[in-house]
């Protein structure tokens, strides 16, 4: 069975389709077949990242790894069981046409609860949660007394993973390995992001997830879009010298790969 990758976070902004983008696209870069879903129906940040990227290439006849991006199929309502979501029936397809064809399966959802992306997480065998470094959205994951620092309880985000847990476990699947990332982590070691940075290590310990560092906020995520390109494709596309916030950019993307520790993937780029 693929292994079901899933990037969640109910806040937007915090760099969840560049992540599933890096992602997917280091995994094709390593020989994986690469399934791609993007459950924010509305605007599609990861699916359009990715028919960038197939316009492009196909537009320069270049030929470069790509995640086998798919829409949610549509579901006749004729066909669905009494009592049957028809979300949940629309994501069951999805995954079910990209399982056969898969090593691993990216998910991108939306910066909202929805009920595709509660179902999403309780599929998930890794669950990444992009983060800005601040208390902001460190209140994505617990509520913080604001007199004494001390964290008062989970979120109700926190509490969803929860039960994606409990569910896969009722089912008898292994537990999700959760991986919250510090995105746009400052240069220096401010006081807040130490601040930061110590909260969510008891946090981890608290609910269990691991912290890995992210990306930084670089121009260079930002101008790779509309062509659908990652750091880890610019000498394949013609940019000779790297300048040192892309190399930097280059390694983060390594970094991660290796925090995730996904089975069977050795990062070698």
């Amino acid at each position: 069975m693929a292994h079901i990758i899933v990037v969640g976070n109910e806040k937007g902004g915090s760099g969840k389709s560049t992540t599933s983008m890096h992602v997917a696209t280091a995994l094709a870069r390593l020989g994986f077949r690469v399934g791609a879903l993007d459950l924010d129906l509305r605007q599609k940040s990861f699916g359009r990242y990715v028919e960038n990227r197939r316009a492009w290439l196909a537009k320069q006849g270049l030929d470069l790894p790509c995640p086998d991006y798919r829409d949610l199929p549509e579901i006749d309502p004729a066909h669905l069981q009494a009592g049957e979501n028809p979300y949940d029936a629309r994501l069951s397809a999805a995954v079910a046409a990209l399982e056969p064809v898969s090593d691993f399966i990216i998910i991108d959802c939306p910066g909202s609860h929805t009920r595709l992306s509660q179902v999403a997480h309780s599929l998930a065998d890794t669950l990444i949660t992009p983060l800005n470094d601040s208390f902001v959205d460190f209140d994505l994951l617990a509520r913080i007394d604001a007199e004494t620092g001390k964290i008062k309880g989970p979120s109700i985000y926190s509490e969803m993973v929860w039960n994606a847990r409990q569910l896969r476990a009722q089912a008898g699947l292994k537990p999700i390995d959760w991986i919250v990332l510090r995105n746009r982590l400052g240069a220096q070691q401010m006081h807040n992001k130490r601040k930061v940075g110590s909260a969510l290590e008891e946090l981890s310990r608290r609910i269990g997830f691991r912290v890995a560092p992210g990306f930084a906020e670089r121009v260079i995520f930002r101008e790779l879009f509309p062509r659908g390109l990652t750091v880890l494709d610019l000498k394949d596309t013609g940019v000779d010298v790297l300048n040192l916030s892309n190399i930097a950019a280059r390694q983060e993307v390594r970094d991660l790969m290796k925090a995730l520790r996904l089975p069977s993937v050795e990062v070698d780029f």
